[in-house]
């Protein structure tokens, strides 16, 4: 969390859509992803940024956490 948000500021994000892949296939968020996202979040918008997105990757497809609901 503490390296994603330092590079943010770094750039003066106003925003971030993150991403990542899991190289196994399956592209559903584990439950460490959700928690890291939902920390993610909180800690962006007390720094007045807006986390739009977390998308994961894989060979089978994605998932969309906005989609999902999740953010």
């Amino acid at each position: 969390v503490r390296e994603i948000l330092k590079r943010a500021l770094e750039l003066s994000a106003t925003a971030l859509i993150l991403l990542h892949n899991h190289p196994s296939g399956d592209a559903e968020p584990s439950r460490a992803d959700i928690e890291m996202t939902k920390l993610i979040v909180t800690t962006a918008k007390n720094l007045g940024i807006l986390v739009h997105d977390h998308v994961v990757i894989s060979r089978e497809g994605h998932v969309s956490f906005k989609a999902r609901g999740l953010i």
